[in-house]
């Protein structure tokens, strides 16, 4: 049966996006110089004004009016004709403490609580939550092509802006790409849409003609283009008022962009400014670091994980597995599986995928999953032997 499905991607300079990079800029920075600081920083803006917000315990000064500056700065809304620009906007902050019922929880789990004494039981889930893993391998990112294609889409709309290769480009962006399934094998690209902030003096039809060849082109695979393909530049005709200007923003509304878009369900917890001890972070990124490795060690073709905690537990209340009938094994040998090889509880985590380092922000734009551009520990793929290990100990052939 043939099928459409489409997913979205945004640039950086997009308002949502650019919450989503202060948030997590101002974690980094803290964990740089405080790897036990507790995090949950959310922004928001909107014409002239940036306002950061949450619960953080740190011990580190952190100069927030400098650090959001240089990091809008960063994204290029740095001209007053943009409608946003990071050395005149106001900058409100609203920050504070964690709480100390939700710290407790964190500082001693239930299982420490009862004398069990696995190091990484001691820390207890930030929260409770449902996360969603997700692994396919459909394309070498073992991402779903419409979101890979998508991110890359918006990814290189920056890079053309930024290099000046197309300097009437401004920071907001958008991209979507509608990918044609035949079963599960993509067989060519329907649309491609692409909406860019631009200025004021620029035709539609040099933006239609320079975003096809400098940014489609490079893109797309030719083998999935025909000449049905369909290309949305620009659809509204118009698109110089953008950025916080044209549209507010708020930290964590781009959850589906983050992930698999839209092919793998969603917990409905954002990722951005939040420290490894709270699991809407750490648990995707687990659940994603088993999926793929079981992707890659042939157990299946695809597969869905769900995780689920309570707070102040260390150890997961329960784990899903939907494989989509792609399983090359048994379904129970694939649970068998991820529990004798991954330890999920929060504290495992944090330490096999060394999260207490600073390197989100590099994530908060072009998605975090999939990123082979980048050497992100919940992407590697180091526990595939183990995994086939495990089957030859129990004489299981793929």
């Amino acid at each position: 049966m043939r099928k459409l499905f489409t997913s979205e991607s945004v640039t950086e300079g997009h308002p949502d996006k650019m919450c989503d990079q202060i948030s997590d800029g101002i974690l980094d920075y803290i964990l740089s110089n405080d790897e036990m600081a507790r995090v949950a920083c959310e922004v928001s803006t909107t014409t002239g004004i940036i306002n950061v917000m949450g619960e953080i315990t740190t011990t580190c000064y952190v100069d927030i009016q400098a650090l959001v500056r240089n990091i809008v700065n960063d994204i290029g809304y740095n001209k007053g004709e943009y409608g946003f620009d990071s050395n005149t906007c106001a900058i409100a902050n609203f920050i504070h403490g964690q709480s100390a019922d939700i710290a407790m929880g964190v500082d001693e789990s239930l299982e420490k609580r009862e004398d069990i004494l696995d190091k990484d039981k001691t820390i207890g889930a930030g929260d409770q939550g449902i996360m969603f893993g997700y692994a396919t391998n459909e394309t070498e990112e073992f991402m779903p092509l419409p979101i890979v294609l998508a991110h890359k889409l918006a990814k290189k709309l920056t890079q053309v802006r930024k290099s000046g290769l197309l300097n009437y480009l401004r920071p907001d962006g958008k991209t979507q790409v509608t990918v044609e399934y035949d079963g599960d094998k993509a067989i060519r690209i329907d649309t491609v849409l692409i909406s860019t902030q631009h200025d004021e003096d620029v035709s539609q039809k040099q933006i239609r003609e320079d975003l096809i060849q400098h940014v489609i082109k490079p893109i797309i695979p030719g083998n999935l283009i025909d000449e049905n393909i369909k290309y949305f530049i620009n659809p509204t005709g118009r698109f110089v008022i953008g950025g916080p200007h044209g549209d507010s923003g708020l930290t964590g509304r781009k959850i589906i962009v983050d992930t698999y878009g839209g092919f793998s369900r969603h917990g409905g917890g954002a990722f951005s400014g939040k420290d490894p001890t709270k699991v809407d972070r750490t648990a995707a990124y687990g659940a994603r670091w088993v999926a793929k490795n079981i992707v890659a060690a042939g157990l299946c073709d695809r597969i869905e994980i769900q995780l689920a905690y309570a707070i102040g537990v260390a150890n997961p209340v329960s784990l899903f597995v939907e494989t989509f009938g792609t399983e090359k094994v048994s379904i129970e040998e694939i649970y068998r599986v991820i529990n004798e090889v991954f330890d999920l509880s929060p504290g495992s985590l944090i330490r096999n995928l060394d999260l207490r380092k600073p390197i989100y922000r590099q994530v908060a734009s072009y998605g975090h999953f999939g990123r082979n551009d980048l050497d992100l520990p919940w992407e590697r793929l180091n526990k595939v032997e183990e995994i086939k290990n495990s089957l030859k100990q129990k004489s299981i052939s793929i």
